[in-house]
């Protein structure tokens, strides 16, 4: 097989200045990379975690979701972190899902997949283009705590984990607030389903502090180290 990293160093493509930090897409031989105040947090070589990151929540939304085609209204979806796009792209090509909406607080990352041409739009091009997405530019935590939006599942993944975020505002989410807002954006029976590097004992028991049911954590093997991971919690019916 070959090696995705296959220059000798990677290119940077474009880097900005945010209210976050800095933000940067770099080329890595086939790859594209993005970096956020210099602490990688994903790119182009995979995919598998982030497919599995939906279809985890898709799951656990259980028989209350099975109903025949128009029975009842297909179940809304909302992503924390546009990322390359591999979440997007999977809710995207699954007919189960209605409404999918994406939230992603870094402009460029959105200028990234929507710019002319978009150096991501290889991977969320169709996505984009479908009429059940919506691309909200805010905060993740900050909507969570705002809107009056309900989902039936949200998949979050705007951190390395639970216990590695990007920046330190990004702490609260994981926090017993942060799950309340959480749990607030969600209808009966809804999934929470959240991303890590590395699985974290600690996140599994302050999503049952704050009240989620049938908590579980599902793992992606990698080729070296840890897995990857999905936390998962339900809202009361």
């Amino acid at each position: 097989m070959r090696d995705a990293y296959n220059s000798a160093e990677p290119v940077v493509l474009d880097r900005r200045e945010g209210p976050y930090g800095e933000v940067a897409l770099r080329r890595h031989g086939e790859l594209l990379q993005i970096i956020a105040n210099g602490c990688f947090l994903m790119d182009t070589s995979d995919g598998r975690s982030e497919r599995l990151l939906v279809d985890a929540a898709g799951a656990a939304l259980g028989e209350q979701h099975a109903a025949a085609p128009g029975e009842r209204a297909a179940p809304s979806l909302l992503i924390g972190g546009l990322g390359v796009g591999f979440s997007l792209a999977h809710a995207a090509a699954d007919p189960r899902w209605g409404r999918i909406a994406v939230v992603e607080r870094e402009e460029a990352i959105i200028d990234w997949h929507l710019g002319e041409p978009g150096p991501l739009a290889a991977v969320s091009g169709p996505a984009l283009r479908d009429p059940r997405t919506e691309i909200l530019h805010t905060d993740l935590v900050a909507y969570l705590h705002t809107s009056e939006e309900r989902y039936d599942a949200l998949c979050l993944d705007i951190d390395n984990g639970p216990d590695w975020t990007v920046t330190e505002d990004n702490e609260s989410l994981y926090s017993p607030a942060g799950l309340a807002a959480c749990q607030a954006r969600l209808t009966p029976g809804g999934v929470l389903a959240v991303w890590s590097a590395q699985p974290s004992a600690d996140f599994e028991q302050a999503l049952r502090n704050a009240g989620f049911r049938g908590v579980r954590t599902e793992e992606m093997p990698v080729a070296r180290g840890v897995p990857d991971v999905v936390h998962l919690g339900n809202r009361a019916a």
